[in-house]
């Protein structure tokens, strides 16, 4: 029987992808704001109706580069339950992340955490819009305005996800995404950083070549720059990611129709306009019944994956300890069941057939 994994990358037809490489052996030119790369990011800016998209050669450079681009030196309040890279870049960049806890329904950072926790030494906040589900985005921003903070949006997941009619990655100072294979949007490994500021993003472009401007270092920059092969992945995918949304989001709703009824189970409250499907998160009750139902589908060749498992306010080589109960339950109880687009529906049903089956009392 074959292997159904938590995902599957998208893959564009063959023929498409290898077009754009032609032009490479054309050109020469493989990276550093390349041919290509500028009509993906000028694609980008289109489908998301938004002016400066500049592309990196990941989400955590991204994050990094955010960071750095608004001179970020202090503490920065963020979740922890996140992806580690989401805390790693913001040690990398020589901040400390505060963490606050969660709704435990959203999963996203709790705005009244956030204001709780400002302190003089307080100089920004990261959100996570955890599986593609915004934040609190009017709460945060307003919070950040107040107190005259920095906002950075982690948007790694949430590419096509729309709030009040515009992209998620119109809020905040800076947004990223990511561009990894196992997204929605994958350049084989890249990212994005994505912002409303035209200084700021001219800035952005200096920093992710190292602090140059035109011939001129006018920064303390680094390598950040995404290649022409990637960008060339970039463009085929594009032209299919609303294609890949909706499939997705038929497989979504069949789960939740399957598993819906089944009582020691719950899921994500998803809170946007637009959603784009990217994972499909299940809460257990205890973390013995996850424990329990991965094992029946890893005996069925089926491999979810525990994310974001642990939460990270519990890791030692964090400097500031903090209790954040909502995050350390949800981490130890939810898992990431298969989901991606070339995924057939009786595999769906599989699946949430074994996951019942594993919580019938």
């Amino acid at each position: 029987m074959e292997s159904i994994y938590v995902t599957r990358p998208f893959l564009p037809p063959l023929e498409e992808f290898t077009e754009h490489l032609k032009q490479l052996w054309q050109t020469g030119i493989f990276t550093h704001n390349g041919p290509l790369l500028q009509q993906f990011e000028k694609e980008l800016q289109d489908y998301l109706n938004i002016e400066h998209v500049v592309c990196v050669s990941n989400g955590t450079i991204a994050i990094q580069l955010a960071i750095k681009a608004l001179e970020l030196a202090g503490e920065i309040i963020t979740t922890p339950f996140t992806f580690i890279a989401t805390a790693d870049a913001i040690m990398w960049e020589k901040c400390t992340p505060v963490f606050v806890d969660i709704d435990p329904e959203t999963l996203n950072i709790l705005p009244e955490q956030v204001e709780k926790n400002i302190t003089a030494k307080t100089v920004g906040i990261l959100g996570v819009h955890v599986f593609g589900n915004p934040c609190d985005i009017r709460q945060i921003d307003s919070i950040a305005r107040q107190n005259n903070l920095k906002v950075i949006y982690d948007g790694a997941h949430a590419i096509g996800v729309m709030v009040e009619g515009k992209t998620v990655f119109s809020y905040g100072d800076i947004s990223t995404v990511s561009f990894h294979a196992t997204k929605l949007l994958q350049t084989f490994e890249g990212g994005a950083v994505i912002t409303t500021n035209g200084s700021l993003a001219q800035k952005l472009r200096r920093l992710r070549f190292f602090g140059y401007e035109g011939r001129t270092i006018t920064d303390v920059g680094f390598n950040g720059k995404m290649t022409e092969v990637s960008a060339a992945m970039g463009l085929v995918n594009l032209k299919y990611l609303d294609d890949v949304i909706s499939r997705r989001k038929v497989l979504y709703e069949k789960y939740l129709s399957q598993l819906s009824a089944c009582p020691r189970i719950s899921f994500q409250k998803i809170d946007s306009q637009k959603f784009n499907y990217s994972n499909f998160p299940v809460i257990f009750e205890t973390e013995q019944d996850l424990l329990r139902t991965k094992e029946c589908l890893n005996k069925s060749n089926i491999f979810p994956r525990r994310y974001f498992y642990p939460s990270l306010n519990t890791l030692d080589f964090f400097p500031l300890k903090r209790s954040a109960p909502n995050s350390e339950r949800i981490a130890k109880t939810i898992l990431c069941i298969p989901l991606y687009d070339s995924m057939d529906e009786e595999s769906v049903e599989r699946v949430a057939q074994i996951i019942v089956d594993a919580n019938e009392m």
